[in-house]
């Protein structure tokens, strides 16, 4: 049974004052004029205006080269068309618009080969659009500035391509009612899955805006946990420079594969994009200033070991706010996150740890716990911030969901042994 001390939760009395929505509508009008163009959540306005925009009706006529081997057939025509986003390439297989050897076909994941003829046209941009849904949220607080939503495991935070709809800022604007607009002519770019950059700068958060009102920071979509959303430019910028400034308190915690060799340490590692998979980000030494990373630094803690050493229940406070940060940085130090297919958190390393360290007899039992894992074991527990309006520090915590607590629970009864010089987190 998961146990949390009360005192530490501080919040603001619920729902203060009436919420206006004019500042809103003005807000999001002036950004779109003010940033054009299409959007990564990693990249700098510099990098972004390089870029070609629209690539509707470009064709790609061309046979794979004979020393080439197998590849999936919306890598092959991406590397073809210089710049255009893998997610651009995936929606014009989809819709019908890529031939392979005078055949077409609408699978992404199609095995191209040396020899094959491929046809395609890029197909035209679907404007990206953010539209209210009546979708449950756990709203932790609200006022007429911010509001602090307890985000729900695979729940993606905002429209991207291949995640239109069911998104947290959907839910969001039903809530608020917020207007809507869209950015009819420009492509919005999602090469990393799940990306999510908790530390945004204003130029980001301003040019996006029509597909994340008030995002200051975002969760992946197999992260629950705490997120605060801004209801207004005041609030919005005032929250973004906290972020700038490091001074917003995020405190995470994780189920680890194994436990690391240091029981608490700072990972000042940089991270960049991974250059043998673009859905993958990586911990790449050295300077950041070539521009191929960014500065990424980490604290972590071990409060619990579990099962004989075969698991560890980790603290994680960060310093900065990188895509998949965490869990890059749990790789670097050989404990990938149980249940992180994407960064060695897979189901085999999980029982290649358990099981040696267990009696025969509950190796089905721990297969079948196994089973159960289904996204990567990581709960943004503790969220703090200086209110924008008010100046009054707020902090809010929310323990684990019933999947995250049901595993360690089941991996405490194996065996728990308690760090000394830790406090309980959970």
């Amino acid at each position: 049974m998961l146990a949390l001390n009360p005192t530490s939760i501080f919040v603001l009395p619920q729902n203060p004052k009436p919420f206006s929505f004019s500042r809103i509508s003005n807000f999001i009008t002036r950004a779109i004029s003010k940033f054009p163009g299409e959007s990564d959540s990693d990249d700098s306005p510099d990098e972004i205006t390089g870029r070609r925009s629209n690539y509707s009706g470009v064709k790609l006529e061309e046979t794979v080269d004979v020393n080439t081997g197998k590849l999936r057939l919306d890598s092959w025509v991406s590397s073809r068309i210089n710049g255009v986003s893998r997610a651009r390439v995936q929606s014009s297989i989809r819709s019908g618009l890529v031939s392979v050897n005078g055949r077409v076909t609408d699978k992404v994941s199609h095995m191209v080969k040396g020899g094959d003829d491929v046809n395609c046209t890029i197909a035209d941009l679907k404007p990206l659009r953010a539209e209210p849904e009546d979708i449950p949220l756990d709203i932790v607080y609200e006022d007429e500035h911010v509001l602090v939503v307890n985000k729900p495991a695979h729940m993606v935070v905002h429209p991207a391509p291949g995640n239109a709809t069911g998104t947290l800022v959907s839910g969001i604007l039903h809530q608020c009612s917020l207007p809507t607009v869209s950015f009819p002519g420009e492509e919005v770019r999602s090469d990393v899955k799940d990306a999510s950059d908790d530390e945004l700068n204003m130029s980001s958060v301003m040019y996006e805006s029509s597909v994340r009102p008030g995002i200051v920071h975002r969760l992946d979509k197999g992260t629950s946990g705490l997120l605060v959303v801004a209801k207004n430019e005041l609030s919005l910028a005032d929250l973004a420079e906290q972020f700038k400034k490091h001074t917003i308190k995020r405190v995470y915690v994780s189920i680890t594969c194994g436990v690391p060799t240091s029981v608490s340490g700072r990972t000042d590692i940089p991270i960049g994009r991974d250059t043998n998979n673009r859905i993958r980000m990586a911990a790449i030494p050295g300077s950041p200033k070539s521009g191929k990373s960014r500065h990424a630094v980490s604290r972590y803690k071990v409060i619990e070991k579990l099962a004989g050493g075969g698991a560890a229940l980790v603290e994680w406070r960060l310093e900065t706010g990188r895509t998949h940060q965490i869990r890059v940085h749990a790789k670097y130090l050989g404990i990938p996150l149980m249940g992180d297919e994407v960064y060695g958190g897979t189901k085999n390393m999980v029982l290649s740890l358990l099981q040696p360290r267990t009696p025969p007899r509950i190796h089905g039992k721990l297969s079948e716990l196994v089973s159960r894992i289904e996204r990567p074991c990581l709960h943004a527990l503790t969220l703090g911030f200086r209110h924008p309006y008010t100046g009054e520090n707020i902090h809010f915590t929310r323990l684990p969901p019933p999947d995250f607590a049901e595993i360690l629970t089941e991996l405490r009864s194996i065996s728990t042994e308690k760090v000394k010089g830790t406090a309980d987190s959970l």
